[in-house]
């Protein structure tokens, strides 16, 4: 049997490194680090401002007043700016004016003002006559004039100019004329031909999802996609668990396998299984069909009770754990690491840290849109600034968590034309039920984040960029993602508005090993499930060897041109060429090493709510 892999230690220093504070990872919130509060009646300021977060789903006021101030003051002091923005209206008005003018007159006009790429609320052919045609028109109009009055204003910053313009859009979202049966005449045509009866349907949706909401209860999952049997399928067993996670090998389906292990690190902000959909789309099963021995980690749904749990723990009790046990199942080989969103970041500090403590268990790393840099971290950035997390800090600190749904109202804001208006619409006043599908079973399967990990992640990973900046620590010294020698493979997608593919792509600028870059069409989990035979697929790829220049995104995106289908075998061939041999295949478990088989495939984490 070859020797187990041993971690090699750190070279000794003669005189250890100073934890300045500059160097932490983040700052906790302080009662669930376990500090006291700063002065006696902290606890009423932070109690205050969580009964106000509740209210307003987790939005801080004061981050929204900020901004309308801010875009204001501005405007008031930019006398040419107003002029162009009244004449701008004027203008619009003349091309409504004459765009009613020739509808009346039987011409067909085009349309002077066009819906935004994921605004489906017009898809109706109704919305293209008279009158609904110059309702849209006025609404679109109006959305114009506001886009062009909250941007390009001097000396407006970027972030208060992206915030107001947002929360516009969500004001003027609010009275569309596809929210009012008497305006849409989708509407009006289901009812005409339904007699009323989508109406009263919408009505029943409306009581059971307000019964939902107010009674704060966790929808199951339909029994047509029932967990381990439609859903998170792939058979295997659980070989480890402990408080945090589970660690699931999963049974091979080849005679022979690659000698090296693959280890999938899995977002905890979802639960694993948006990795493991349906037999058909499963990139685990596609990837044990490959000849590969997957280890998947399960990340537990903490509670309450979890509160104090850090960053830090999910590195060492989550990935070097996975590590730990793989190591002991197949040892003497090393591990392709694969992270996924930010299972993703997480892998890369991970990576990063091995790196610098001469720790070579990794063989390669691959990030599935995971960002390591958050300069550019797209439209969610319209919702962190140091008020927005001190905000949600309060809110965590009162329940010890940030529960799915005050996130994902965030996410779902971000396209609500789509994601918010148009469902309801179709829900309520089409009266149609939302069918499910395998994603969107995912998608409600909610998780939720200790207030502590969530806490750390948002300031020192996302609102101080600390990683790139040289500023994040690990064991109370600095790490570096220039540090990881092993081949990589960063994976990101067109349409992402999580991860956007930009950011992804800024991990060639902070990292000097041997690098495959890919952009697939699609978005932030579309994207990454395309399995091969998925129609309308194509991919960008290249490769950057170790120490090469960096080639800015636009540069590199102009030359390399589009590949049709999967992206998946492409990386499987990179896989394989990183892989030394082939071995007989492996069952789950090791007992003569103490890990037993502890249960089925997918597990019990999967199944908390």
């Amino acid at each position: 049997m070859p020797p187990k892999p041993t971690r090699k230690p750190a070279p000794p220093r003669k005189q250890p490194l100073a934890e300045t504070p500059q160097a932490l990872p983040a700052t906790a919130p302080q009662s669930v680090a376990g500090s006291p509060d700063p002065h006696p009646h902290a606890a009423l300021d932070r109690r205050a401002m969580a009964s106000l977060a509740r209210m307003t789903a987790g939005l801080s006021p004061h981050a929204m007043i900020d901004a309308w101030s801010d875009w204001a003051m501005h405007l008031a002091r930019a006398p040419g700016r107003q002029i162009e923005l009244v004449e701008r209206a004027q203008a619009s008005w003349l091309k409504l004016a004459q765009f009613t003018t020739a509808s009346m007159l039987g011409t067909a006009p085009d349309a002077p003002f066009r819906p935004g790429q994921y605004d489906t609320r017009w898809s109706h052919n109704g919305w293209q006559h008279p009158p609904f045609a110059l309702f849209q028109q006025a609404f679109l109009g109006v959305q114009d004039w506001w886009q062009a009055a909250t941007s390009d204003l001097r000396g407006l910053r970027r972030q208060n100019a992206q915030r107001t313009g947002f929360m516009m859009r969500q004001l003027l979202d609010t009275v569309s004329p596809a929210n009012f049966p008497l305006a849409n005449p989708e509407i009006l045509e289901k009812t005409r031909a339904t007699a009323g009866r989508n109406l009263f349907d919408g009505a029943l949706h409306l009581g059971d999802d307000a019964r939902h909401v107010l009674a704060n209860e966790h929808r199951p999952v339909p029994d047509d996609f029932a967990l381990g049997k439609t859903l998170a399928c792939t058979p295997g067993a659980v070989v480890y668990r402990n408080a945090l996670m589970e660690v699931i090998q999963y049974s091979p389906t080849t005679e022979t396998v690659k000698a090296e292990p693959v280890l999938i690190v899995p977002a905890w902000i979802m639960k694993y299984y948006i990795l493991d959909l349906s037999p058909e789309n499963s990139f685990i099963r596609w990837l044990v069909a490959q000849g590969y021995t997957v280890f998947c980690i399960s990340w537990r749904n903490p509670g309450a009770e979890q509160a104090g749990l850090s960053l830090e723990d999910y590195r060492k009790q989550g990935i070097m754990q996975a590590l730990e046990v793989i190591n002991e199942i197949v040892p003497g080989e090393k591990v392709h690491a694969n992270g996924y969103c930010l299972g993703g970041t997480l892998l890369a500090i991970a990576a990063a840290t091995m790196a610098r403590d001469c720790d070579d268990r990794l063989a390669s790393v691959t990030l599935m849109a995971a960002q390591v840099d958050f300069a550019e971290a797209g439209e969610l950035l319209l919702f962190l600034d140091e008020s927005q997390v001190a905000y949600l800090e309060d809110m965590m600190w009162a329940q010890g968590y940030l529960d799915r749904p005050q996130m994902s109202g965030a996410f779902a804001a971000i396209r609500s034309e789509d994601l918010i208006w148009t469902r309801a619409v179709r829900r309520y006043f089409l009266g149609e039920p939302d069918l499910p599908t395998d994603m969107s079973v995912w998608v409600n399967d909610t998780t939720r984040m200790p207030a502590r990990m969530h806490s750390e992640y948002l300031r020192g990973v996302f609102l101080e960029n600390r990683i790139t900046a040289g500023r994040f620590a690990v064991e109370g010294r600095v790490i570096a993602l220039k540090d990881i020698a092993v081949p990589m493979f960063v994976v990101a997608t067109e349409t992402d508005h999580i991860a956007p593919w930009r950011s992804v792509y800024k991990t060639a600028l902070f990292t000097d090993c041997d690098l495959h870059m890919l952009l697939t069409k699609g978005g932030h989990n579309g994207g990454i499930l395309s399995e091969p035979g998925h129609p309308a697929r194509h991919y960008r790829v290249s490769h950057r060897p170790a120490g090469a220049h960096y080639r800015d995104p636009d540069s590199w995106l102009a030359a390399n041109d589009p590949v049709e289908g999967s992206w998946w075998p492409e990386w499987g061939r990179w896989l394989d060429a990183r892989s030394s041999r082939t071995v007989a295949a492996r069952e789950p478990g090791a007992p003569e090493q103490s890990y037993p088989v502890l249960g089925p495939a997918p597990g019990n984490y999967i199944h908390q709510s």
